[in-house]
């Protein structure tokens, strides 16, 4: 039998890479300019497919695939009570904020929020005390002050440029993130001896990268 690790192209992938490197596996493909979805590794027994980055946890959950990579936002919004969380990757760091107009003047009563993260942000005003309208949107949150649509926005910042040139701001930290591995129960008991030393050697490659970071910075 072999392993399938699920993964979403983008900064997760680049950043996933690297560790997977480290770890021994390459991809035989380039994913980026593959058309194919299932990519082939430098280890016999692993392969790679690409998915969504939303529907990750749902590949693992149900047994598609035996591992991913997914950001705890997606974990946390989309649930994923069915998969194993053994490992913080480190990577793909940014934050899940509140954000509105740098000028603002909030109407009285019910605040209308625009966010594709329903769950989490009902969660958090409830968690408050508050009652808010969410309004559910797929792309350009920065848009939604601006036109009306919304009194602030809840979206994951990474360095804050796209808000400001869009004169917006953070209002408040609702959880910080990053990108985890996950994997399906069942796998782990079936898959043990693959997974097992995948999971090890990428805790290995997690704790030298941080450990260079930190020599670096200082």
């Amino acid at each position: 039998m072999s392993l399938t690790l699920a993964l979403s192209k983008g900064r997760i992938l680049q950043d996933t890479l690297p560790l997977l490197s480290m770890a021994g596996i390459e991809l035989l493909e380039d994913p980026e300019t593959t058309r194919k979805l299932i990519v082939q590794t430098s280890h016999p027994e692993i392969r790679i497919v690409m998915v969504r980055a939303t529907d990750v946890p749902a590949y693992v959950e149900n047994g598609a695939a035996d591992l991913g990579v997914a950001g705890k936002d997606v974990l946390m919004e989309h649930g994923a009570e069915g998969v194993y969380e053994p490992l913080d990757l480190q990577i793909a760091r940014c934050k899940l904020m509140v954000a509105g107009k740098i000028v603002e003047q909030l109407p009285p009563g019910r605040l209308r929020i625009a966010t594709k993260f329903v769950r989490l942000t009902q969660a958090w005003y409830a968690a408050r005390g508050e009652q808010v309208d969410v309004i559910k949107l797929y792309g350009s949150m920065e848009l939604a002050p601006l036109m009306g649509l919304a009194d602030r926005i809840v979206d994951v910042v990474d360095t804050g440029k796209t808000l400001l040139e869009n004169g917006l701001e953070p209002k408040e930290l609702i959880c910080s993130i990053s990108s985890r591995l996950i994997v399906n129960k069942a796998s782990l008991r079936r898959q043990h001896r693959l997974i097992k030393p995948l999971t090890e050697k990428l805790a290995e490659a997690v704790r030298y990268k941080m450990s260079a970071a930190e020599a670096y910075v200082s």
